[in-house]
């Protein structure tokens, strides 16, 4: 887990966020951090957590209003906190009356603590101000230097790290060559070209260049708002983590973060400007963080577009001030306003035009576009092979030159790297439905192909 940890530090020793910061803006780690990467260390006491003994006192006792009777490692497990924190708080808790002691149960010795009167009309009172009820969250503040520490523009990949990350796929040539430097330059990238070349499927797999660990608070805190972050949907945990209790004694680093594998976030036709910023629930009455700020510390795909029901100048107008200031602004439901780092890898991925979607204006921002293209028959032939393998076929010379001079020659059918395997899977399904050879047969490509495409003549005449 040291390996994993060590790389979160900048290598420059400065942990400088490349772009432009509001003025002033507080860039420092709180008084506890661990002293060997500059990252948030074991707090030790209430202070060193950056949140109001009254803030903390209102969570346990939406805790306990929740889980009834708890002993402290139950409080210290819920809350992400270490003993020592929490004690101090439930000493707070005591003088306001707020809880009672009871004794351990089962033989045990451990001191279970329960709200009395006072401190379920409290809890109550807090629950319907906030329903987050969770580990405790970090200040907003404490989070951009942390994000600021582990940002991905940092150190871009080489060559040589491209090509390892890629070294089991095929990928047009040169192309690798133009996605290396894009992810060097810190700069938006956009991708596009014809349906079925890979677009996404590659974009997807830019994760693998970035091996670390990054760490991802459960939630941050605004003013008095808690938004959630974490998303166990979208936020792998790193092999190298283990069990966050063991991390925080190893490590000495603040449990209420998660150490996670860098965020890759694809968002397609689905897409709205609402999913962009805070998420309140009014009926749970929590705040979710927007997509780009669960994406931080790593890549943000969007995906299809121009499919989106919203027009596509609303969504890049969305992006312009992100990608020239590094800063993205947030407003949550009381109307405070806030900012974070906006440290990810944008990625634009479209199968339209790019001039169709967005004026040249908007294009000069971004700093990279790749175009994806039509294999080539050799480029075909290696993805054919390792269809093959994938389902147990043995590779047959005759059967892919049969299928690319007497079908895709003869219909001017594009070469697309998803074609094997569809076409390989329809074929040995109407082997196994007719009980014949499991080695395909130019009847049965030849079915697969009728089966897998529509031919455009067909096609108007059913409609008509």
């Amino acid at each position: 887990m040291a390996n994993a940890i060590s790389t979160l530090h900048s290598p420059t020793g400065s942990g400088d966020f490349p772009g432009k910061l509001l003025p002033g803006a507080p860039d420092t780690l709180p008084a506890s951090r661990s002293p060997e990467t500059g990252l948030p260390g074991l707090p030790k006491c209430v202070a060193d957590t950056g949140l109001d003994v009254g803030f903390l006192g209102d969570l346990i006792g939406k805790h306990l209003h929740r889980g009834g009777v708890l002993t402290l490692k139950d409080l210290a497990g819920r809350l992400s906190l270490p003993g020592v924190v929490v004690e101090e708080a439930l000493h707070f808790l005591r003088k306001e009356q707020r809880i009672e002691i009871r004794a351990g149960n089962n033989g045990s010795n451990q001191l279970r603590y329960a709200l009395t009167e006072r401190g379920r009309t409290g809890a109550l009172d807090a629950l319907l101000r906030s329903g987050y009820t969770g580990a405790a969250p970090v200040p907003v503040e404490a989070y951009r230097a942390v994000a600021k520490k582990q940002s991905i523009h940092l150190s871009g990949p080489t060559r040589q790290q491209v090509e390892s990350a890629f070294a089991d796929m095929v990928v047009p040539g040169g192309l690798l060559d133009v996605i290396g430097p894009s992810l060097n330059s810190g700069r938006a990238i956009f991708v596009y070209g014809p349906p079925g070349t890979g677009k996404t499927f590659i974009t997807k797999k830019l994760g693998r260049l970035f091996g670390d660990a990054v760490l991802v608070p459960h939630a941050l805190l605004v003013g008095d708002t808690v938004v959630q972050l974490y998303d166990p949907l979208i936020h792998k945990l790193h092999p190298d983590g283990g069990a966050q209790d063991s991390l925080s004694l190893e490590t000495g680093l603040d449990p209420r973060y998660v150490v996670c594998e860098r965020p890759v976030v694809v968002s397609g036709g689905e897409l709205t400007t609402d999913m962009l910023d805070i998420q309140y629930d009014p009926s749970t009455r929590l705040y979710q963080a927007p997509l780009q700020l669960k994406a931080n510390n790593g890549i943000f795909i969007l995906d299809d577009l121009g499919r989106q029901k919203v027009a596509p100048d609303q969504i890049f107008n969305r992006w312009i001030v992100p990608m020239e200031e590094r800063v993205d602004y947030l407003t949550v439901g009381t109307g405070q306003h806030f900012w974070v780092p906006f440290d990810v890898v944008l990625i634009f991925s479209t199968n339209l035009n790019p001039l169709h979607l967005a004026d040249e204006a908007f294009l000069r921002r971004i700093g990279y576009k790749i175009h994806f293209d039509h294999l080539t028959p050799l480029e075909y032939e290696v993805i054919w092979k390792g269809a093959c393998r994938e389902q147990r076929i043995a590779f047959d010379p005759e059967l892919l030159n049969y299928l690319l001079e007497q079908l895709y020659a003869t219909t001017d059918t594009p070469l697309l790297p998803c074609h094997p395997r569809d076409l390989l899977g329809i074929a040995m399904d109407h082997a196994r439905y007719t009980g014949s050879s499991k080695q395909p047969t130019p009847e049965q490509m030849r079915h697969a192909w009728h089966s897998y495409f529509v031919p455009m003549e067909q096609a108007v005449q059913g409609l008509a």
